[in-house]
């Protein structure tokens, strides 16, 4: 079966539910497809212990406030998949599922969609597929020696599941620190980073965050000195977790070692340690597979844009994916922006 519509946004999470809401405002005909069976996109899958870094009123979704989680200042990935079901259904938004897109080709006045469920004929498409389902793992010396067992932050589920074991935790960004936090009191825990940690102020969290990051593009789109964004800040946000490991001396950074043996990890000076199990929090890529047959991919694997409009396909928007398609559009309330300018730009475009 084939269908038609003026816009297919790829991807039901945050992005694809943000561009949902302003297409809807718009009177755009669209449709929404998402590889999920259940709607909270990646959400639904981080580990048990994740909280978001800023409070419930900061880390909405365009047009609805998220509510406070009782008990929690910063709520929890259940609280956030509840929320953006919620979303999903008090704005109506045409969400098909599952639906694994596998490849979008030009075809004509049209970007044809292929998908396990069909094909979709769209005059304009949003990839807003995100990062989660393209772990990343450094090819580290000796990955395939190692005897133990490894795992992306993606596999992480809880402390229990690593009890009693010898973990190493690699990575110094904030997956890493709250992983490495999770498991410092039930584990043998050695934290590896490729630098020092570098913690941000206490009292800052997501709020400041995007405010820096706004400020950031904000002084690039008007050609004054870049103010390094949020890395200039620091690479861990300090929740309240990670403050508590860390001031009771249990995130001890360990820089990175050279190589993984049969039972474990070695650096360069002839230090060993033995590991179980090693857990790689060495972030994800974009997932733009289905994008291949347009042959857009640029440096880094990205797809070179200006704003969110693809450079070499203008029916093509990407939302979601970083920094390069929208200030923290990869996060909750950083998304909304990108998704309402991206929304306008292809109103303009079908409509003149």
């Amino acid at each position: 079966m084939t269908r038609t519509a003026d816009v297919v946004v790829i991807g039901g999470g945050q992005a694809g539910l943000a561009a949902g809401y302003h297409l809807r405002r718009l009177g755009l005909d669209f449709v929404v497809l998402d590889a999920q069976s259940a709607p909270g996109g990646a959400w639904r899958h981080t580990w048990d212990s994740l909280h978001l870094f800023s409070p419930a009123a900061h880390s909405s979704l365009p047009g609805r406030l998220m509510p406070p989680q009782p008990g929690e200042t910063y709520p929890d990935a259940s609280h956030v998949v509840s929320y953006l079901t919620d979303y999903e259904q008090r704005y109506e938004l045409p969400v098909v599922r599952p639906v694994r897109v596998e490849a979008v080709h030009r075809d004509g006045e049209f970007l044809r969609v292929e998908a396990d469920a069909g094909t979709w004929r769209a005059r304009t498409v949003i990839s807003a597929t995100g990062t989660w389902w393209r772990p990343f793992v450094p090819a580290v010396p000796g990955r395939s020696e190692f005897r133990g067992r490894q795992l992306h932050t993606v596999e992480y589920g809880r402390p229990a599941d690593l009890a009693g074991e010898r973990v190493i935790v690699v990575g110094g960004g904030n997956s890493g620190a709250q992983i490495a936090a999770d498991l410092a009191y039930d584990t043998d825990l050695t934290w590896v980073t490729l630098r020092e940690p570098r913690y941000l102020a206490d009292d800052i969290d997501g709020r400041a965050l995007f405010d820096h990051a706004t400020a950031r593009r904000r002084a690039l789109d008007e050609g004054r000195t870049d103010n390094g964004g949020v890395a200039s800040l620091g690479d861990i946000v300090a929740v309240p977790p990670v403050r508590e490991a860390r001031d009771a001396g249990r995130l001890k950074a360990q820089p990175m070692f050279a190589r993984l043996t049969a039972t474990g990890v070695e650096w360069d000076d002839g230090n060993r340690a033995d590991a179980d199990t090693i857990v790689w929090c060495t972030g994800f890529r974009p997932a733009l597979s289905h994008l291949a047959p347009l042959g857009l991919r640029g440096p880094r694997g990205h797809v070179p844009t200006a704003g969110t409009r693809a450079v070499g396909e203008p029916r093509l928007h990407l939302l979601g994916y970083g920094d390069w398609t929208g200030p923290a559009s990869a996060t909750l309330i950083g998304v909304g922006r990108p998704a309402r300018e991206a929304a306008r730009e292809i109103a303009r475009l079908l409509h003149g």
